[in-house]
């Protein structure tokens, strides 16, 4: 049976999804928080969340604020739970929604699971799924965001252990009260946080603990994927700035991340990185949740390009970054994968052969096995990989740069380069302007796009 078969028995032998309630609680130095979610025939769920307190919850904490939070976490984190078969009724027990409420959280479940349905063969149409809500909700006033002033805004930066989140908290460095926050601690971020200077006492660690059920679920067939983890990412971490009174949230979200992954589709592997769901998470934040936080990705105007030739100069990370998802839980690199190959490419043009090397351990420029990830990677199939890597425009223009630094010395090209260089299909992109211009499409806060804009030496076109 293949995948497209089984959602449709799924969904008529299991037609209900239930968010049942959540918990709240606070013990010492942290923030408790559990789901009850059910699907009536098959399993109950119960996943959850600890977010650490620099302090303990003040009188300024608006209780009815922290609820909406929570509720909203669980909106998000009940995707996970939901895609195992589809119900196509997801009934809301925990609190309620407004139409405009609901409309939202549909579209943010397709979109974000545009990749799931894309390989599970499922075309859902509108009527995929109908939220159930018994009461509307009470409408927030709508809140507004504080100002960057003196003395410095307290920023909460998400740190993933890459190469980008180490350019915003390097950006920042003098230009804000820097904090670090993490889901799921490893060495990556460990090590990335101590580089960047942050001290155990501006750490906020959330852990998140997935209910086994769900797990025991996916090996026995039910349907798998990928989720909108960035999505997680956005609410959880403007609960984690409110309830530790910080100002802002930058995150380390690029231009390219708006590119789809599939060429003349509307599926995009890193949707909830997107400019269009940054717009769509302020809205929702401003208008329901009301929390002063303000959400904002810094490298937004930048290209992978402009990223990564920052980085280049920050020696210290060099060794301690890590990108590769296949070899994460090694907090290592694996050689062969989408992601390590792009990272690698990103940054040829601004580090020698050897400087990659002590990095990756190899030259992926030397592994011609890697020549269909490669196809991929530059546009020559329809398909990205699907992972967060660049645009196809980026990875061409950094080959591009990289081949004109072998020709310039004389020296010939590495097998997996000069195999590019024989198989171009389109014409040079423009290098120039992918290193000297800002994406207008931003939602940077003045005072912060001025620091984006020095430090980068770029200007909009």
């Amino acid at each position: 049976m293949d995948n497209s078969t089984q959602y449709k028995a799924f969904r008529e032998a299991f037609s209900e999804f239930i968010y049942e309630d959540y918990t709240i609680s606070e013990s010492e130095g942290s923030l408790d928080i559990a789901f009850n979610f059910s699907i009536p025939g098959l399993a109950r769920f119960r996943p959850a969340w600890s977010f650490s307190l620099l302090e303990p919850l003040g009188p300024s904490i608006d209780r009815q604020c922290l609820d909406g939070l929570v509720f909203s976490l669980g909106m998000v984190e009940l995707i996970s739970y939901w895609k195992i078969c589809c119900p196509p009724r997801v009934r809301i027990m925990a609190g309620t929604l407004d139409n405009a409420q609901a409309a939202w959280w549909k579209k943010l479940y397709v979109g974000g699971l545009g990749e799931y349905f894309y390989k599970n063969g499922i075309s859902p149409g509108d009527d995929f799924m109908e939220i159930i809500s018994h009461a509307p909700t009470r409408r927030a006033a709508v809140g507004s965001f504080r100002t960057a002033a003196a003395p410095l805004p307290k920023v909460l930066v998400p740190i993933g252990g890459g190469k980008d989140s180490a350019v915003t908290l390097e950006l920042l460095r003098v230009a804000a009260d820097r904090y670090g926050y993490v889901i799921n601690p490893r060495g990556a971020t460990d090590n990335t946080a101590v580089a960047a200077g942050i001290g155990a006492d501006k750490m906020v660690i959330a852990r998140r603990t997935l209910d086994e059920n769900m797990l025991l679920l996916n090996k026995q067939g039910f349907l798998n994927g990928h989720t909108p983890f960035s999505a997680i990412v956005a609410f959880s971490s403007v609960l984690a700035g409110y309830i530790n009174g910080l100002d802002f949230i930058a995150l380390s979200n690029e231009s390219s991340a708006n590119e789809m992954t599939v060429a003349g589709s509307d599926v995009n592997h890193q949707y909830s990185k997107s400019f269009g769901f940054e717009l769509d998470f302020r809205r929702y934040e401003r208008e329901y949740l009301c929390t002063g936080v303000e959400y904002f990705s810094l490298l937004r105007p930048l290209s992978e390009l402009q990223i990564a030739r920052l980085f280049a100069g920050y020696k210290q990370y060099h060794p301690i970054f890590r990108s590769c998802n296949a070899a994460s839980k090694l907090d290592e690199w694996c050689g062969v994968c989408p992601k390590c190959l792009f990272v690698y490419i990103i940054l040829s043009p601004f580090l020698e052969e050897r400087e990659l090397a002590a990095i990756f351990y190899k030259n992926l420029f030397a592994d011609l096995s890697l020549k269909d990830t490669l196809d991929e990677l530059v546009g020559f199939t329809p398909e990205k990989p699907f992972e967060c890597v660049g645009s196809r425009d980026e990875v061409r223009a950094s080959l591009e740069l990289t081949a004109a630094k072998y020709n310039k010395r004389a020296e010939p090209l590495p097998p997996l380069l000069s195999y590019y260089c024989e198989n171009r299909r389109a014409a040079p992109v423009d290098t120039e302007k992918i290193l000297t211009c800002l994406n207008a499409e931003n939602a940077v806060p003045p005072y912060f796009l001025s620091i984006v804009m020095s430090a980068a030496k770029v200007g909009y076109n």
